[in-house]
């Protein structure tokens, strides 16, 4: 079996042709004695390096990792001449064991986590059942809309629903967990229906156009697969008995029987959370992150990063990641929307959230991000359902401040340097994109507390001599961000299930093992290995509605 070689760091101008990459591969081989197979050259990554622009680098660079095969693995030394490294094959599905379960495995939430756990237990056999608070994606896109039009809140919104929070934003696929499973998630997206360039691109994304089809497939799938899905359903009680969950109560008022429990709730599901800890599942409270939105001209942050030749078609639309850190407290970008907009992602009544989308074009006039500080444990006490009441008081004082109807608080950042308490001193040019304008001028001071403002005022001036897009003071900050991961974790031992609970699995962000789209499918395909590797499928047949068997 031929061995594929990655070559990487190949770096070149952007306007050179990618075949010159491919030469120097070819040259670079020979002259470490490797053997490749010349007509299997292919892009396996590709990212942009314009770093130094701003510091005299003629133009941007495109730095490329490039796939080849050789007939036999070189060695260690020639790789290393190279600077080439032997791809890593994902491992190979686990044999599942002679002990069949007592019934089909549940799983609550169809969020990345929860998708693919479904995906890979359906594949082979298992016929999971999963259930969803929100809806289907059709119908979710469809409720965010009257939300928008109408300010009432429904069940399905932007953090619940089919694909979960992830749907609605930029459909990032960057991760930071190295592990060769993330390769088969982006496999298994695109033949959900994503485009093949994330298979190379060293930031790939999707956006939510792209993701809630994908999603309706994903959906189509699980059933074809003898799966079944059960949206609009809230997972209501759990009751524990000899180390095991026995029994699940629905909203609907069900109670089934259950021999295995997927909990991939998502980093929103208060009650939820709340439930667990009356019914002692062990968990404990852990950093998160608030702050604010920011929003610039899209085409600022391009030139920001390209200089002179930003709005080259043969650029990627510009995107940044920053971060500053004083002792135990950051600020940093995080989930960034080139050419998106800033949306409403409340999930309970009487408190407004932002988050951040992008559609695939990223053809919007504005970009976002959030714009976010690490809070601690500390700053709440401690307790473990502490970070909820946390982020509710936040929530809360931004939706009293804007004045109902979920409108949000918005300040130019030159108002939010100088302190400003009312009115409006620095100019607005930078359009709010918040919930179609529905945004109140006001100070973000009097919503936020005082570490986390300070903190952010020392970022705005640490990344203005970073970018120049974030010196500009008529851009605008809108609040709050308080979403940016769960306030806690579930506690799970090596085996994946949650402590004490023999057949329970909690995972993907809402249990805290996850920090974005890829990463949580990633735990949600290490849980449905887990589950195979102790239980092969079940011989019974039937409906959820009865009986999960």
């Amino acid at each position: 079996m031929k061995k594929q070689i990655i070559f990487r760091n190949i770096k070149l101008p952007f306007d050179v042709p990618v075949q010159e990459a491919f030469e120097l591969v070819r040259s670079k081989a020979k002259k470490a004695g490797i053997e490749i197979d010349s007509d299997s050259i292919k892009v396996y990554k590709k990212s942009v390096d314009a770093r130094r622009v701003r510091s005299n680098q003629p133009k941007p660079c495109f730095v490329y990792s490039i796939l080849t095969e050789c007939d036999t693995k070189p060695g260690k030394e020639k790789l290393e001449r190279a600077d080439a490294t032997v791809l890593q094959i994902s491992e190979e599905v686990p044999e599942t064991a002679g002990e069949k379960l007592d019934g089909r495995p549940v799983i609550v939430g169809m969020g990345p986590c929860g998708m693919f756990a479904a995906l890979v237990l359906a594949k082979y056999g298992y016929r999971p059942v999963v259930i969803e608070r929100g809806a289907d994606a059709e119908s979710r896109r469809a409720a965010v809309d009257r939300f928008y039009k109408s300010r009432v809140l429904e069940e399905s919104n932007i953090q619940f629903g089919a694909g979960g929070a992830g749907t609605f934003s930029d459909g990032k696929l960057v991760t930071r967990i190295n592990d060769p499973k993330c390769s088969f998630v982006l496999k298994m997206l695109c033949e959900l229906g994503a485009p093949d360039e994330i298979l190379y691109s060293a930031k790939p994304h999707v956006g939510t156009d792209k993701l809630l089809q994908i999603v309706k497939n994903a959906d189509t799938k699980i059933k074809e697969l003898g799966g079944e899905i059960r949206y609009n359903t809230r997972l209501s009680d759990i009751k524990i008995s000899d180390n095991r969950v026995e029994e699940i109560v629905l909203s609907d008022k069900d109670r089934y029987n259950c021999p295995v429990l997927v909990l991939a709730v998502g980093h929103s599901a208060r009650d939820t959370y709340e439930m667990l800890y009356e019914r002692g599942v062990t968990m404990a409270a852990k950093p998160f992150s608030v702050g604010v939105r920011v929003e610039h001209f899209q085409k600022d942050v391009d030139y920001s990063l390209y200089g002179d030749y930003a709005g080259d078609k043969r650029l990627p639309i510009g995107e940044y990641n920053l971060s500053y850190r004083e002792g135990e407290r950051a600020v940093y970008t995080f989930c960034m929307c080139p050419g998106g907009e800033v949306v409403a992602a409340a999930s309970e009544e009487g408190g407004v959230v932002t988050n951040g989308m992008s559609r695939y074009a990223r053809d919007g006039v504005n970009a976002n991000a959030a714009l976010a500080v690490s809070v601690i444990p500390e700053d709440w006490g401690g307790h473990v359902l502490g970070g909820i009441e946390y982020q509710r008081r936040l929530e809360r004082a931004a939706f009293a401040l804007g004045g109902g109807g979920y409108a949000a608080v918005c300040e130019t950042v030159g108002d939010f340097l100088a302190g400003k308490t009312r009115g409006l001193s620095s100019p607005v040019t930078v359009m709010p994109t918040y919930m179609n304008g529905n945004v109140k001028i006001d100070s973000l001071e009097k919503i936020l507390p005082k570490r986390v403002s300070e903190m952010l005022m020392r970022g705005l001036d640490v990344f203005g001599g970073r970018m120049n897009c974030f010196k500009d003071k008529s851009a605008l900050l809108t609040g709050v961000e308080t979403r940016t991961s769960a306030p806690l974790r579930i506690l799970r031992g090596e085996s994946y299930t949650a402590i004490g609970i023999d057949n329970l699995y909690p995972g993907g962000e809402g249990a805290g093992y996850a920090g974005g789209i890829t990463s949580a499918a990633v735990d949600g395909i290490n849980i449905a290995y887990a589950i195979m590797k102790r239980w092969a499928p079940c011989d019974k047949t039937g409906q959820i509605r009865g009986s999960i068997v």
